[in-house]
């Protein structure tokens, strides 16, 4: 029996690797994406992952990915979109070239990598899925514009995606995830850090940001919860055209309320913050 083949992004970090830990041990070959072999180390020890150096901002990267995996495999049964990066700041002062490079990673590199990937995914009539998160779905919170931004994106772009590629009958399945342990969850303190020395006048609520966001990294989940998901959406005749995993409760509940609520509750949270 053939086995199944998927391409990862961003497999070196917390939930690609799990992914590729997960299928693995289903069956899959898997070929293991990320910037730099360094970062794939920990997924090297099995012979059924083939560990692929690519950079996602980059289409001669991915071209040339794209050459060494379709040199082993002729089909693709998956394409799972990890590659990603956070993005914490105000919108009035992150610099212009920080936000671009949030949205070349997290949206256009999905982009580059499901287009240029496609002819095996098609050879297969396989999935294509696209990490968005709870993010994506809920409305945009105040300091978490930039990263809000590429996931609203990324949602627009998948349900785009998939009804197109419904004619080829290649499905395309969008994950919401919650916070899940990570090294991007890790580095939310550094991000709200740095985002402190880009605007001045909103410091002190970034601080007191920082502090809570430290309180989700405490109660951040599994990464193979997520993974089981994952497997279940590529695996299953009929998979949903999303998936929301443990969104954080108190932020689905402020979307059950009316915008204009919604936004007085966060403009006293904020004021309060400011005064420390």
């Amino acid at each position: 029996m053939t086995k199944r083949t998927a391409l990862i992004t961003g497999a070196g970090g917390g939930l690609g690797h799990a992914l590729v830990e997960r299928l693995v041990a289903d069956g899959w070959k898997v070929f293991a994406a990320d910037i730099s072999e360094e970062m794939l180390r920990s997924s090297m020890h099995d012979p059924d992952v083939v560990p692929v150096v690519m950079d996602v901002t980059s289409q001669e990267s991915i071209q040339s990915a794209y050459d060494a995996v379709a040199s082993q495999a002729d089909r693709l049964d998956g394409v799972i979109n990890f590659a990603g990066v956070m993005g914490v700041g105000s919108l009035t002062d992150i610099p212009e070239e920080r936000l671009a490079r949030i949205l070349d990673i997290n949206v256009m590199g999905t982009y580059r990598v499901n287009k240029t990937f496609l002819p095996l995914v098609e050879a297969a009539k396989g999935r294509i899925v696209n990490l968005s998160s709870e993010t994506g779905w809920q409305s945009a919170a105040p300091f978490n514009g930039p990263y809000a931004m590429s996931k609203h994106a990324i949602e627009a772009y998948s349900t785009a995606l998939r009804r197109e590629l419904a004619l080829l009958d290649i499905k395309v399945i969008t994950i919401q995830p919650g916070a899940f342990r990570t090294n991007m969850v890790a580095g939310i303190e550094n991000a709200f850090t740095a985002a402190e020395a880009e605007t001045p006048k909103f410091a002190p609520v970034l601080r007191k940001l920082k502090s809570l966001a430290g309180k989700e990294i405490e109660s951040a989940r599994n990464p193979d919860l997520l993974a089981q998901v994952i497997e279940t959406a590529l695996t299953v005749k009929r998979p949903n055209p999303s998936y929301s995993v443990k969104p954080d409760k108190m932020r689905s509940f402020l979307e059950q309320l009316p915008t204009r609520t919604a936004d007085q509750i966060y403009t006293m949270v904020l004021r309060r913050a400011q005064k420390g």
